[in-house]
């Protein structure tokens, strides 16, 4: 059965058909054709993972980023990094990275990271001279920050299939999105340094950096008052998901004094959209994981991988290459659900944390998204920047590089996340 299911979802995927419909015609094909179960069982599985109560979070982090990351806000969060790393040597890509890390702190999403800091920031650094396909492989890699930081989408699907903290998975995304960021700013000085691009002059003197410290100071603090109320238990991942959104109301329509109704409508819809999309993929997902726990394929893969290495970071080194792949070919939030049972029944077969596995999990498939040949931030940007696809990949290998330290760390250094 698991293997009419495998093969169906490649053959949908090849006619171009979207993943989420993709997962339940394959399941259903599965299903009909070798199952035999009860029509309620299999509609119980598609529709119980709506039902979990840390899902509920996910529609208002989602609303949240969306009522944050336009109007005002995004250009006061893009001040405050012009005026903090703008004067440097390559200072327009540190002020683009430091950007999506800023809007990862509010969004969750890489895509919509791309999305807003792509509009703002290819452009400006277009004008300056930066190249387009280096700035818009700066923005494909930078963006997959946001999906680190809380609040974290992919680390809350992640949380309902493992059952694992979001609070741990939270703080543990914490350092390897700060050193992701730190890498890719190292790296576009050097870059700049060595193709000798001009130094960006934007001013730095103390007034200004407090004016616009004070001016994004709110937004800012978004993601700190996130982790501080998860780890110190005041309130529940979906307690803390209304007051975001709570919060973002109140920035936009007190402080910034910039939310209209037409504003509230546009990210009431774009929440719905885009709910709507993750759910589907997460019921069907949940499907196509039962067909899979039917045949028993986590534990025959676990038994596998145990018996035919021996030492447990030949495991951990096979999982990273088999989520490095599929990440390049299946959506993140997809990818993630589809693969986490198989992966969380292995890490448990060799001692792996599951937090540690989550946040490498996390790395490995936001790769992806600027891994060609399905990259999404890959292709918005290009996009954005009007450059052809491949233009943008040849300037992706420093940044390759950068992600796959950070994920070295991640997947074999526990301290770098568990702590």
């Amino acid at each position: 059965m698991s293997i009419a299911l495998l093969v169906a979802f490649g053959l949908l995927m090849l006619t171009g058909l979207p993943i989420g419909f993709s997962l339940i015609l394959a399941a259903a094909i599965a299903l009909v054709g070798f199952g035999g179960l009860p029509e309620t069982i299999v509609m119980l599985r598609f529709y119980q993972p709506t039902q979990n109560f840390v899902m509920i979070a996910i529609p208002f982090f989602i609303l949240s980023g969306m009522l944050m990351m336009t109007g005002a806000l995004g250009q006061r969060l893009i001040d405050f990094a012009t005026r903090l790393v703008g004067r440097f040597r390559g200072g327009l890509g540190q002020v683009n990275v430091m950007g999506s890390t800023l809007f990862g702190g509010v969004s969750g999403s890489a895509v919509a990271d791309a999305s807003a800091m792509g509009g703002m920031m290819i452009p400006w650094m277009t004008r300056e001279g930066y190249p387009a396909a280096f700035s818009a492989a700066i923005t494909a890699s930078s963006s997959i920050i946001a999906v680190l930081i809380p609040p974290s989408i992919p680390l809350i699907l992640f949380a309902t299939v493992s059952n694992e903290s979001v609070a741990d998975l939270f703080t543990a995304g914490v350092v390897p999105a700060l050193a992701l960021s730190f890498g890719l700013m190292v790296t576009c000085w050097l870059i700049a340094k060595r193709r000798g691009f001009q130094v960006f002059e934007g001013g730095a003197d103390g007034p200004a950096i407090g004016r616009v410290i004070l001016a994004a100071l709110p937004a800012i603090s978004l993601p700190v008052l996130i982790v501080v109320s998860l780890r110190f238990g005041i309130a529940t991942p979906t307690e803390v998901s209304v007051l975001a959104t709570g919060y973002a109301l109140l920035l936009r329509a007190v402080l910034y004094r910039d939310l209209t109704w037409a504003s509230m409508a546009a990210a009431m819809t774009g929440t719905v959209i885009t709910t709507g999309v993750v759910m589907l993929v997460i019921a069907a997902s949940n499907l196509v994981s039962f067909v899979l726990a039917f045949d028993n394929v986590p534990g025959q893969i676990a038994d596998w991988a145990i018996s035919t290495f021996s030492e447990p970071w030949q495991i951990i080194l096979l999982m990273n290459v088999a989520m490095l792949v599929v990440g390049m070919f299946i959506d993140l939030s997809a990818a993630m659900l589809l693969m986490a049972p198989l992966f969380v029944a292995l890490a448990n077969a060799i001692g792996l944390n599951l937090t540690q596995l989550g946040v490498m999990m996390t790395i490995n498939l936001g790769v992806g998204l600027f891994t060609p040949p399905v990259g999404t931030t890959l292709f918005i940007s290009s996009a954005i920047a009007r450059v052809p696809v491949g233009s943008v990949a040849r300037e992706m290998w420093p940044f390759y590089l950068v992600a796959a330290s950070v994920l070295g760390l991640t997947a074999f250094v526990p301290a770098f996340t568990v702590f």
